[in-house]
C-alpha cells in the first residue's frame, strides 16, 4: 500500500485521547516514519495550530490536517495585489485589517484570493515557521469574520507572538450583531465546544467538547438586534458564532448558525487588539475600523 494519499490535503477527526502520531499511523495511509517526518517538518496542523511533536495528546473531536510535503504536488502561493488595509508594521510585525469574505491560508485546493497571497505582495518579510501555505500566521480569523489580526515577519517574533496567544496574555475584542435580544445586558458565557457531530464543517456546544469562555456586553439596542462587545478568554474554532446560537441569538448574516434575513453580510468584526510588542516589549493596542455595511447596518436605527 502507497504511503502517498491522493489529495494534496488529508483531513481527520479524532474520537479518542490519543497519541498524534499514533492516531495518523491508525487512520491514514502513511508509513511511520513518513508520519514522523511530516510531523517534524511542520506539515500536521491540530485545530489549525502547527504540531511538531509525534507524542502530542489529541483531544476527542480535535481536528487533524496533513499537508503533502512532496514539492511535486506542492502547489506554489503567488503574491496578489488584494484589498487590505495595513494599520503598522515594523521589521518584526504587521498589524493588518481583514476584509470579510478572504480566506486567512491556502487549503482545500484554493491557492488564490487568500490573506496570505496579499501578505506575500504587501510585506518583505514573513515568518516562515508555518510552512509555505501559511507564511506569517500567527493565528486566524474566520472567512466571513472581519477585522483586526498579528502577523509575524520572522521565527523570533513568531514563536514570542503565540506563546502570548497560548498564554493568554494578548486580549482580542470583538464587535458583533446579534439576532434577538440577549436577556442579560452583560455576562459571560461558559461552555464546552466540540465539532458536530453529522456536519463536520459546524461547531457545537457539548459534554465532550472543550472550554470557551466568552465575556459580552450590549452596546446599543435595536429593533430586531443588539450590537455587542465580546471579548474572548479562549479560543475556540467558531467560539461567538456558536456562543451566540447557544443563546438563541445569532450573529446577523451567520449563513451557518443564524441566516441573512437582517443583512447579507455577517456582522461579526475583530475590533481590538492588545498585546506586547514580541522584541521591543512595548504594550501596543490597535484598533480596526467598522466595515461600510457593518456602519450602514447599524447607523440605519
Amino acid at each position: 500500500m502507497s504511503d502517498e494519499p491522493n489529495d494534496n490535503i488529508n483531513e481527520y477527526y479524532s474520537k479518542v485521547v490519543q497519541r498524534l502520531d499514533i492516531f495518523l499511523a491508525e487512520v491514514s495511509n502513511f508509513t511511520r516514519s513518513k508520519i514522523q517526518y511530516l510531523i517534524k517538518d511542520g506539515k500536521v496542523l491540530v485545530d489549525d495550530v502547527a504540531i511538531f511533536k509525534p507524542s502530542f495528546v489529541l483531544s476527542i473531536g480535535s481536528k487533524v490536517v496533513i499537508f503533502l510535503s512532496n514539492p511535486k504536488e506542492q502547489q506554489k502561493i503567488l503574491p496578489q495585489d488584494l484589498n487590505i488595509e495595513i494599520l503598522y508594521q515594523d521589521n518584526d510585525i504587521a498589524v493588518i485589517n481583514k476584509p470579510q469574505g478572504m480566506t486567512v491560508h491556502p487549503a482545500n485546493n484554493i491557492y488564490t484570493d487568500t490573506l496570505v497571497n496579499a501578505l506575500l505582495y504587501k510585506l518583505d518579510n514573513l515568518s516562515g515557521i508555518n510552512g509555505e501555505l501559511r507564511p506569517g500566521i500567527v493565528h486566524r480569523l474566520d472567512k466571513e469574520t472581519s477585522g483586526i489580526m498579528l502577523i509575524a515577519k520572522h521565527d523570533v517574533s513568531h514563536n514570542i507572538l503565540s506563546q502570548q496567544f497560548k498564554n493568554r496574555t494578548i486580549s482580542k475584542i470583538y464587535w458583533g450583531v446579534v439576532q434577538g435580544k440577549l436577556k442579560q445586558q452583560s455576562g459571560t458565557i461558559n461552555t464546552l465546544i466540540a465539532r458536530h457531530k453529522s456536519d463536520r464543517k459546524k461547531m457545537t456546544v457539548s459534554s465532550s467538547g472543550k472550554h470557551a469562555t466568552t465575556k459580552y456586553k450590549v452596546l446599543k439596542d435595536f429593533n430586531q438586534s443588539q450590537l455587542v462587545e465580546f471579548d474572548l478568554l479562549t479560543g475556540r474554532t467558531h467560539q461567538i458564532r456558536v456562543h451566540c446560537k447557544y443563546l438563541n441569538t445569532p450573529i446577523v448574516g451567520d449563513i451557518i448558525y443564524g441566516n441573512t434575513k437582517l443583512c447579507q453580510h455577517q456582522l461579526l468584526h475583530a475590533y481590538k487588539i492588545e498585546f506586547v510588542h514580541p522584541l521591543t516589549n512595548q504594550k501596543m493596542k490597535f484598533e480596526a475600523p467598522l466595515p461600510q455595511y457593518f456602519l450602514k447596518y447599524i447607523n440605519q436605527f
